[in-house]
């Protein structure tokens, strides 16, 4: 939007200023431009000064030529309330005359802004103090009111105003009417006649149009130019438009699409029409072509892809276009390929279109096949998940039980302590009650009073016990009832006492002693032969000054504590050594249930290396035929495969097609589309590529020698297999059963019994179901057989046959005893009509299977 002003300000402006009833009304009304507005101040005050401003305002959309001209409406005389006779200020040729003669430099500022189109619409405002000017001014500008015309147009959706001014006189202009206390504006609307949605918005947007222009004048920077927070409101005001136009538009094509599908009698539709992943759409449903015409709720049930992904349940709402429809915002995810739904009353009355459910194609995402393969995704990533959430809780478990069992071990150790503690304290309480401080002519000690750390001088007479003739005297002594064994060794000195022969050995008190233990001796420990030691019960004395009772044995318990924790974790240790170099050296003696667990986890180990070992030897068996790069095939993964045809029946072939399908052929996908392999690097090899789907446990291929067929090579009719690891399907068992003759240890006479006990342990370990028939010969070994039991009867060859059932190291055995007596012999082979009972039994196992639904 373009705005000039051009004003006429008084010699005097300070008058203008300092009158605090100076006031405006603001009249905003359209022009006969299209989109132009034009603002008329109007003094209302009667106490004004005559001093007079004069302003004139052109405000043009810069997008008016696009549109239809609208003509200027008018205001009758009934509509004026308050304003006096408008008095006419003159042409604008005059007020361009006046201004070039140079009359009142600063009254005037010129326009600078101009509209688009020459025909732009103008308005004066003049303000004046005194109430009769004021009346007349007004009385001159009142238009009647009946020449008021319709409008034909919308307001434009996006306007910008600019007010420019020359030679500094804008500036003064904007201070003089910000400057006028207590201002009052008021909008007031014009009565347009306009169509039914020009009518609309004019009333819903008018008002928030001319506190915009009010705000932006109020805004404007003293050079002209507008400012920031003026730009950003027009912006939100342009994005808030072109929001609702959207809208509006969207309204009236979902109106448009519920009128053609109410006229073709259709029952739902939905908006947008083509439905795309990761968006919103709207469900409409029409309830009068419906079962649930006469229900007051609606709702709706489904979910996508077939109904296997992310079911929902909503609310239908009643919407205002014609045909009773009903409608409902439901999101699509990315994951979609198909949206499946019924509706319902929230109870028992269903429409779900016939028994067939309404659905809706999704368009532009996920196809089947990558929705099962976002399936099988999500189903390896849940099993990591388990398995990371299981590893875990074992861990924590086991950390557990290994807290538990050091808690239990380390109040076992204190319970010991505290009653080795008791023992002792028993024992050396016993002794503090006898143990004397000196014996008169024996033995002393200086100073008499003394306490732990302290070095004290022990005397003893030589002539006193069996040492008189000793060369040399040692004492040999501990504390505390020799608690720590050997503690104290020092060697004798003579000294000049009289009154005996005395010896003194300087000694140093042990910390915590309460009593001293000695024996004297002719020399230092493992040196001595002869000892003086009272008799068989020692030398002992009291420590005068020892620390209190109660705090050492506190002490003491801790320290034997600490004792037989330091003993245990060495027991442990020695253990866990045991073990390992018992497992080493296969030493199967005296196991706990912690060496047969450790045992049982590495022969696991073992196998499943040799497993493996076993597998790829295998696989490289063959690869002067075929062989895959990588050799191990992994589930997801993209492997190729490498075929000799020179060493097969296709040698010669001009061209070699691969025929590859997964999990014994019965993958979901079914056998893959022929593709013709490509000549490798070496030599007469082909080579083609696959791609291997999560699911997959088997790889099953053969090999053509044309795109349609002809010459196979399928190994012999037993097709290639190689396994793939790492899926998230596993291998289903397969039930094996043996029916046998020999078995050993029960039944074993040859290699045959050896052959079907082991091979039937080594399937089973690969995690097949196994069973084993048998003849219930009357020479079995039964001390073998574990929990041997009759299980049922049944008829064939016109006798009766008896069915037992046991386990035969961990194997299950069925066991067939016909009455007729051919097992009854008393051996295995050795009978004239070996061919005859053994015909029979076969025949027997077979019915068995039959009729016990046994199927292999």
């Amino acid at each position: 939007m373009d705005v000039s002003l051009q004003l006429q300000r008084p010699l005097r402006f300070k008058e203008v200023l300092n009158h605090r009833t100076d006031c405006f009304k603001i009249r905003p009304f359209l022009g006969s431009l299209c989109f132009a507005r034009t603002i008329q101040f109007t003094p209302w005050r009667c106490e004004c000064l005559p001093s007079r401003v004069s302003l004139r305002v052109t405000a043009g959309a810069a997008d008016f030529s696009k549109r239809r001209q609208r003509r200027l409406s008018t205001r009758s005389s009934k509509s004026s309330k308050g304003f006096g006779r408008k008095t006419k200020l003159g042409t604008g040729n005059q007020k361009r005359d006046q201004k070039d003669n140079g009359e009142n430099e600063d009254s005037n500022i010129p326009t600078l802004s101009e509209s688009e189109e020459s025909n732009q619409t103008e308005m004066e405002s003049t303000v004046a103090v005194d109430e009769e000017s004021t009346i007349a001014l007004y009385q001159k500008n009142k238009v009647n009111e009946s020449e008021k015309e319709e409008l034909k147009e919308d307001v434009p959706s996006k306007t910008k105003s600019y007010l420019n001014a020359e030679n500094g006189s804008a500036r003064k202009v904007v201070e003089d009417v910000l400057g006028l206390q207590k201002k009052e504006i008021i909008l007031e609307n014009d009565t347009v006649s306009t169509s039914r949605d020009a009518a609309t918005y004019e009333g819903k947007h008018f008002t928030d149009y001319a506190i915009t222009e009010e705000k932006h004048l109020a805004g404007t920077e003293t050079d002209g130019t507008v400012t920031g927070k003026d730009e950003k409101t027009i912006e939100d005001a342009s994005a808030k438009l072109k929001l609702e136009m959207e809208e509006k538009l969207r309204k009236q094509e979902i109106e448009r699409l519920a009128e053609g599908n109410f006229l073709k009698g259709n029952k739902i539709f939905v908006y947008p029409q083509t439905v795309r992943p990761d968006e919103d759409i709207e469900v409409f449903f029409n309830r009068s072509f419906s079962t649930l015409n006469d229900e007051q709720d609606i709702l709706i049930m489904g979910a996508f892809n077939d109904w296997r992904w992310r079911s929902f349940t909503m609310r239908l709402n009643k919407t205002y276009f014609k045909g009773d429809w009903w409608s409902c915002q439901i999101h699509v995810p990315k994951e979609a390929y198909k949206m499946d739904f019924v509706f319902f009353n929230g109870q028992n009355i269903y429409d779900n279109n016939d028994k067939q459910d309404f659905c809706i194609i999704v368009e532009g995402g996920m196809d089947v096949f990558a929705f099962e393969d976002f399936l099988l995704e999500e189903k390896r990533r849940e099993l990591e998940k388990l398995a990371k959430e299981q590893a875990e809780k074992e861990r924590q478990e086991e950390e557990q039980r290994r807290i538990e069992a050091e808690k239990a071990a380390s109040e076992a150790d204190r319970a010991q302590a505290k009653v080795e503690t008791g023992k002792r304290r028993e024992i050396l309480e016993q002794l503090m009650k006898q143990a004397p401080r000196s014996v008169d002519n024996i033995w002393f000690i200086e100073p008499n009073e003394f306490k732990g750390a302290d070095k004290v001088r022990l005397y003893y007479n030589k002539t006193s016990g069996p040492l008189a003739h000793a060369n040399e005297l040692w004492i040999h002594g501990g504390h505390n009832n020799w608690c720590n064994g050997l503690t104290i060794v020092e060697k004798f000195l003579r000294s000049g006492r009289e009154g005996g022969d005395w010896w003194y050995a300087e000694v140093v008190v042990p910390g915590r002693a309460l009593v001293l233990d000695w024996v004297f001796a002719d020399g230092p420990p493992k040196v001595a032969t002869i000892y003086d030691n009272n008799n068989y019960q020692d030398f002992h004395a009291v420590v005068p000054k020892s620390i209190p009772e109660e705090m050492f044995w506190v002490e003491e318990e801790h320290q034997i504590f600490r004792k037989l924790q330091a003993e245990r974790k060495l027991r442990e240790e020695a253990i866990r050594a045991k073990n390992a170099k018992i497992a080493a050296g296969n030493a199967f003696s005296a196991f706990s249930l912690t060496d047969i667990s450790f045992v049982a986890e590495k022969t696991a180990r073992m196998k499943a290396e040799m497993k493996e070992r076993t597998l790829k030897r295998f696989l490289l068996s063959q690869k002067h035929i075929v062989y895959t790069e990588p050799l191990d095939v992994h589930a997801g993964s993209t492997v190729t495969v490498f075929y000799n045809p020179a060493n097969t029946v296709l040698n010669g072939k001009h061209e070699i097609w691969f025929r590859c399908s997964f999990n014994r052929w019965t993958h979901r996908m079914g056998p893959l589309p022929p593709q013709r392999m490509l000549p490798a690097d070496n030599g007469s090899h082909v080579k083609a590529t696959v791609k291997v789907p999560l699911d997959a446990y088997m790889m099953d291929f053969v090999f053509s020698e044309r795109e349609d067929g002809g010459m196979f090579d399928n190994k012999g009719g037993m097709d290639y297999h190689i396994p793939v690891f790492g899926g998230i399907v596993k291998e289903p068992p397969m039930h094996v059963v043996h029916i046998a003759v020999e078995m050993a240890p029960i039944a074993k006479v040859g290699g045959l019994g050896d052959v079907v006990t082991s091979l039937s342990r080594a399937v089973q370990d690969l995690n097949h179901n196994v069973n084993i028939i048998l003849p219930k010969y009357d020479c079995l070994n039964l001390s073998h057989v574990k929990d041997l039991h009759y299980q049922k009867s049944y008829s064939w060859g016109g006798t009766e046959i008896k069915v037992w059932f046991g386990k035969v190291e961990g194997l299950s055995v069925y066991f067939l005893e016909p009455q007729n007596g051919f097992v009854w012999t008393g051996c295995v082979y050795g009978c004239k009509n070996d061919a005859e009972r053994f015909g029979f039994f076969c025949h027997a196992a077979l019915e068995f299977l039959h009729q016990g639904g046994l199927q292999p």
